[in-house]
């Protein structure tokens, strides 16, 4: 496993929880337990009914895009995005909600997606030489390029046995 993995692992797993303890822990002593629970149960609901609602939209414009033949790259990521979101709001803390929140708001959401797509195209170029098309110059793409040519067949002796 490399470094940055462990290192992403780390601070999931590690950091954030004992920031959330944290945080519960003075929220709770500065409003209470109870209104505390309860914060933590609205903000849930909120964004259930924010994750339903953002879904179905991003549904809609995926079969949308999908029928009019266009890729629907976008609303895929989103779709990812909202259902991380969506776990992340299920997830009890402050700072979960936020990074929740912040999936599922639809700028936020659309700018983060639009990211995750430049990067990924990005990836993928450096994954293959670093040469895109448009890198390759005109005119000297694998589609344009025409090979002629004549062949004769001739039947290989060696291959007959009697």
């Amino acid at each position: 496993m490399n470094l940055r993995v462990s290192r992403i692992f780390l601070v999931l797993f590690i950091v954030v929880p004992v920031i959330e303890i944290y945080l519960l822990i003075q929220v709770g002593s500065l409003i209470g337990a109870i209104p505390t629970i309860l914060l933590i149960l609205a903000t849930a609901m909120i964004g259930a009914t924010l994750l339903r609602q953002q879904g179905l939209s991003t549904l809609s414009r995926f079969q949308k895009n999908l029928s009019s033949g266009a890729l629907p790259a976008q609303e895929l990521i989103e779709g990812i995005l909202l259902a991380v979101g969506g776990a992340l709001l299920m997830t009890p803390g402050f700072v979960t909600d936020a990074m929740g929140f912040f999936c599922l708001i639809p700028p936020t959401r659309k700018t983060l997606a639009m990211y995750i797509m430049k990067r990924s195209a990005v990836q993928m170029q450096a994954g293959m030489g670093g040469f895109s098309q448009s890198q390759q110059g005109a005119g000297s793409s694998r589609q344009d390029t025409v090979y002629e040519g004549e062949f004769v067949r001739k039947d290989d002796d060696r291959l007959k046995r009697d």
